[in-house]
């Protein structure tokens, strides 16, 4: 009861100060719009899918080209022909960062394929790179299609012969590569679709990177979420100032229970304003939040947590509001470039991205953009929502560990 006591006091105050309005929602809002602006019409011409190299060794059939052409169709990974020279460093351009991953196409693929031998594939991937994984399994959902789309060109080429025999191999082999073509056409353009809507379900709700604010709205997200910290601090350095803090030590609360208060209010703060944020991009600018509204909700909260659970530590430190807004802005301003709020970490080098994901803020990039831009589902986001919750916990413990009454 007395951690709700906390909180409700420290809502009240919050909802009081019409200036919070404006620094949590609005300058945010503007914020968004203004680099969308400058950004944008580079961004949309940009394609942000992570890039895949491609190697084809197989230059004597047309199955590896329909394998290239299933590829540039995938919402995740977009596939870049490597030549020769390039080839030959794929590893290393992987193990660099410039290439989430390298597919080589070897010799025979094609024939082994259409003659249900099982083709292999080498898959370049760096396992400390945590876009190898999101890059394998969609070179994974594209392998699956093209060896669905053989067995539909193996079984028409049986029918076909029931009424007319093939001349030779080569001519089987040619009427092979031919359907296996209509067929992964056919697939791309289907004759008859199908639409499923949910109710108030739209067309938004389709996952796009083409859209130019995918970048800037949850990179917006996460640097003002963080700039929240000089609200979630300074709480607890005002109570200090005001004498609040030393009537708490008349009354039966916990160091840990004082924290857990003042971090539930500030949590609701920061989530209602998560939510104005997300509401404003899905509704006015198109991003796909709703995509999958609770994987979009366990990283908002799993983010906000973390932050607030920081704002506590920066509050039990510091003894001044001028050393709250110091270590608020260092804060924001390290972990939204680190975390890549500025700029995507996948077009940064190997080492910058690998420090990134260091930080919290690149784990929440990664949660949201998988739903929005690479139209990924809930487990997806399990790892950045577990690694935030880990970082939350421990910034948490750290600020009952160091708060003290005076």
């Amino acid at each position: 009861m007395r951690i709700i006591d906390l909180a409700v006091k420290d809502l009240r105050q919050v909802v009081r100060d019409r200036k919070s309005a404006l620094f949590l929602v609005a300058m945010p809002i503007v914020f968004m719009l203004f680099f969308s602006l400058i950004f944008g019409a580079q961004g949309a011409q940009r394609d942000p899918r992570l890039p895949v190299g491609f190697v084809n060794h197989d230059l004597a059939s047309s199955v590896s080209t329909d394998l290239f052409s299933l590829l540039e169709g995938s919402d995740a990974i977009r596939p870049v022909v490597l030549d020769q020279k390039q080839a030959g460093k794929a590893g290393e351009l992987v193990r660099d960062g410039k290439l989430a991953a390298a597919l080589i196409v070897p010799d025979g693929f094609g024939q082994a394929a259409l003659a249900a031998r099982q083709p292999k594939l080498t898959l370049i991937v760096a396992a400390d790179n945590p876009a190898g994984q999101t890059a394998s399994n969609a070179v994974d959902a594209a392998v699956t299609r093209l060896l669905a789309n053989v067995q539909i060109a193996q079984l028409s080429a049986q029918a076909f012969e029931t009424s007319a025999q093939l001349a030779s191999e080569t001519e089987r082999q040619a009427y092979l590569e031919q359907a296996l073509t209509l067929s992964n056409a056919a697939w791309r353009n289907p004759p008859l679709s199908v639409t499923v809507e949910g109710a108030g379900a739209t067309e938004r709700d389709q996952p796009s990177w083409q859209n130019a604010y995918n970048q800037t709205s949850p990179g917006t997200i996460i640097q003002f979420t963080i700039y929240s910290l000089i609200m979630c601090a300074g709480v607890l350095v005002s109570e200090r100032k005001s004498g609040a803090m030393q009537r708490l030590l008349t009354t039966p609360i916990s160091r840990a229970q004082i924290i857990a208060g003042h971090t539930l209010g500030m949590l609701v703060v920061v989530l209602a304003q998560q939510a104005v944020l997300i509401a404003f991009s899905y509704f006015v600018l198109g991003i796909q939040y709703l995509r999958v509204p609770l994987a979009i909700l366990l990283v908002a909260g799993a983010y906000a947590l973390w932050v607030v659970s920081l704002g506590m530590l920066i509050g039990a430190v510091t003894k001044s509001d001028d050393q709250v807004v110091m270590w608020s802005l260092i804060a924001m301003f390290v972990f939204s470039a680190l975390g890549g709020a500025w700029f995507p970490l996948e077009f940064t080098g190997k080492a910058f991205a690998a420090i990134g994901h260091l930080t919290p803020s690149a784990w929440a990039m990664d949660g949201f953009q998988n739903i929005i831009m690479r139209g990924l589902g809930l487990s997806s986001v399990l790892l950045p929502v577990g690694i935030l919750l880990a970082y939350a916990a421990a910034f948490f413990a750290l600020a009952v560990w160091r708060f003290r009454f005076e």
